[in-house]
């Protein structure tokens, strides 16, 4: 098979096109035909040896969330069938670029996978997975009390949107932070204030909790007031002073439960996402530097 690999630690042209062996399904696993794949920030953090855990050695594969269509099943395997679609997020955190969805096929546990309803197509499947599980997750962290408000960066990107809509939708007050000219998209996410991103956070404060989605670290701490909560995506330095707020990093857990609700709940509109663009696998460099740039509205999609 085809598949795209970190051969080397460093910027978007260490990313090449090689031949891997055919993966094989084994007791308990799936074999799915990738028909999309998103790029992520934490795909160039890997590229780059920006990791938990430290760099990888190359060469690696990268690659998260995906959607395509079932092609074999292992012993064992009953809840899927080939022609079956699916979506799924590989735990990189744990195959760390021994499995990777940057390739057309991938072989996942079947703990990995849920169904893709008829409503989404691949290319939409493939961006819910790993940025509304870290939303959701996120938002379970900070233990919000009934009508909060909560203040939430990057809501114009994928973890920071989905964020923002799951707490609007539970009653929350929501204080969205939007690149420019995307406001109104992210007004639509039911948020009751919309907020830019060059503004002083601090000014929008004090609030019990923000999820720092960017992270922006410090700037959004600035809004939380005495005691509240900061949820961040990434490490940030300690709060100086501290003034008593609870600071802790979610990191996404697979739950393949939560994952079939959430895309469930995107697939009858309930929540919204949204495509860039879609890119043959081939141009993964090209990708990774669309991403770097910024100023996306939406993820970009890799189609091997």
């Amino acid at each position: 098979m085809r598949a795209v690999a970190v051969t080397a630690l460093g910027g978007p042209g260490v990313l090449r096109v090689v031949e891997r062996p055919d993966p094989v399904a084994g007791p308990g696993e799936i074999l799915v035909r990738i028909r999309a794949v998103a790029v992520h920030p934490a795909d160039l953090g890997a590229r780059v040896g920006r990791i938990p855990g430290g760099p990888i050695e190359p060469p690696f594969l990268l690659g998260w969330d995906f959607a395509g269509d079932v092609v074999a099943v292992g012993d064992g395997v009953t809840e899927h069938r080939p022609g079956s679609r699916v979506a799924g997020m590989v735990p990189w955190y744990l195959t760390r670029g021994a499995v990777g969805a940057y390739a057309e096929f991938v072989v996942a546990r079947r703990d990995w996978l849920v169904a893709v309803p008829d409503e989404l197509d691949a290319a939409e499947a493939a961006t819910v997975g790993l940025n509304a599980l870290t939303a959701r997750q996120a938002l379970e962290t900070m233990s919000l009390g009934s009508g909060s408000t909560v203040l939430v960066t990057g809501a114009s990107g994928g973890v920071g949107g989905f964020a923002a809509q799951l707490a609007a939708r539970s009653g929350h007050r929501v204080v969205a932070v939007a690149s420019s000219d995307d406001e109104e998209w992210v007004r639509g996410l039911g948020v009751a204030e919309v907020v830019p991103r060059s503004a002083e956070l601090a000014g929008f404060g004090p609030v019990p909790a923000v999820f720092d989605a960017v992270p922006v670290g410090a700037a959004a701490g600035a809004a939380v007031a005495d005691g509240g909560t900061l949820v961040t995506t990434r490490p940030v330095p300690p709060l100086d002073p501290p003034r008593g707020i609870r600071q802790q990093t979610v990191l996404v857990r697979l739950d393949q439960p939560m994952l079939a609700e959430l895309m469930t709940e995107v697939a009858k509109g309930r929540l919204r996402t949204r495509v860039a663009a879609s890119l043959p696998l081939a141009e993964a460099a090209h990708a990774h530097r669309l991403v770097e740039a910024g100023r996306l509205r939406g993820k970009i999609v890799l189609v091997p």
